[in-house]
């Protein structure tokens, strides 16, 4: 299995922070050199590591936000 690349291009904010120091964050980020979507997952203090997430396009942000 080959490994995934990303590229966190911008760091939106922190939802909140586990007791280990994982950040559960709202960024937008590049996934295998595709076009960025806003993403939301646990991640390490260095970013080398993730939990599962999910990952929105612009247009499902904006669905999800009128829906709130």
């Amino acid at each position: 299995m080959s490994d995934v690349k990303f590229e966190i291009v911008e760091a939106i904010g922190v939802l909140s922070t586990a007791s280990n120091g994982w950040k559960k964050e709202l960024n937008r980020v590049s996934w295998n050199d595709s076009d960025p979507k806003m993403d939301i997952r646990s991640w390490s203090p260095d970013h080398t590591k993730m939990s599962k997430g999910i990952t929105m396009t612009e247009q499902e942000i904006n669905s999800l936000k009128n829906m709130l």
